[in-house]
């Protein structure tokens, strides 16, 4: 009899402070038209990693994103720690709903 493989969920969405000088890239204003100054700038993202360690990826520009590699400030914990860990889909799917409901909070949103 084979032993039964365990699934771990490990999959986790992480939000990355951005530093305002993101505002001055003309695509990162086109996608926050709703922008309400004074709310953070951010970029949501999900990964396999622990978000620490994807945050040190991005400013070593390992899969980075361009605006966390140049912008990222640090990790915003108190808006994804919640729902973390996870499967993969649902990782998927948390991404895309986080950074709607932040946009829809006035947040300036960067979700790739």
């Amino acid at each position: 009899m084979a032993a039964r493989r365990v699934h771990r969920h490990h999959h986790h969405v992480y939000v990355v402070e951005l530093s305002v000088r993101v505002w001055n890239e003309a695509s990162f204003r086109r996608a926050n038209p709703d922008y309400r100054l004074g709310k953070p700038l951010v970029y949501v993202g999900m990964t396999g990693l622990d978000p620490d360690l994807r945050l040190d990826r991005h400013k070593a520009g390992i899969r980075a994103n361009r605006f966390v590699r140049e912008y990222g400030l640090r990790l915003l914990p108190a808006l994804y720690e919640v729902y973390n860990p996870m499967p993969y889909e649902a990782a998927r799917e948390m991404e895309v709903e986080l950074a709607i409901g932040l946009r829809e909070a006035g947040y300036g949103v960067w979700q790739a």
